[in-house]
């Protein structure tokens, strides 16, 4: 029965629960002038929102990002300041919850394999806590730049949340958006139609996650 009860309890802990944002940019009080947690991943599998990914993580780099900032250049420049590597498996995300398990395995083999994947991702992701949520901020660049996106993340679902000013709009559940969607179709390539969308529609954020409270 114990053994039971603790795979039910790695099975719960296996699924994430967010809320995502399109930014136009990166509050500059937001940034502490420490290195961001600077990501390098690519995926093996991105197909109708399944998705496995290979990440790296280093907290010692920073790296302006920009549409001419080449992912695997920076890993092979930084190989060794890669000091955290995960390999995660993804299902679809839908009301703002998706499954993902996690494990993390050697750097130096992770590296190997972000250079034999799919297109790489390189982005800065700034952590802050806003109001009563800690939130990240991710800066993409090469050919996902200038996106920039906003997630607040909770061990449960994301309801009552205050929305920083510098959310533009909501992409909670929007596959584009999601970095195993941005793998295949990158940002840079349906930036300008995004904008225009924008302009034709406006700002929307999603109303059956409570009251939502704009800061």
């Amino acid at each position: 029965m114990a053994m039971g009860t603790v795979v039910m309890d790695n099975a719960l802990n296996d699924f994430e629960y967010e809320r995502r944002f399109f930014c136009r940019e990166m509050p500059a009080e937001l940034d502490d002038g420490d290195a961001p947690g600077l990501i390098v991943q690519s995926y093996y599998v991105h197909a109708d929102n399944y998705a496995l990914r290979v990440r790296l993580v280093s907290h010692t780099v920073r790296i302006d990002m920009d549409a001419s900032t080449d992912p695997i250049g920076v890993l092979d420049a930084y190989r060794d300041k890669f000091s955290e590597a995960y390999v995660t498996v993804k299902g679809p995300s839908v009301g703002g919850t998706r499954y993902e398990a996690e494990r993390e395995i050697d750097a130096h083999i992770a590296a190997e394999l972000v250079k034999r994947g799919g297109e790489p991702i390189i982005k800065n992701r700034f952590s802050a806590w806003i109001g009563e949520d800690g939130w990240s901020i991710d800066v993409f660049g090469g050919a996902n730049a200038p996106l920039i996106v906003a997630e607040a993340e909770r061990s449960g679902p994301v309801t009552n949340l205050v929305i920083p000013n510098f959310c533009v709009t909501e992409i909670t559940d929007q596959p584009r958006f999601s970095n195993d969607g941005l793998a295949a179709r990158p940002f840079g390539s349906w930036h300008d139609e995004f904008e225009q969308e924008l302009v034709e529609q406006g700002p929307h954020f999603e109303q059956f996650f409570g009251r939502n409270r704009m800061q």
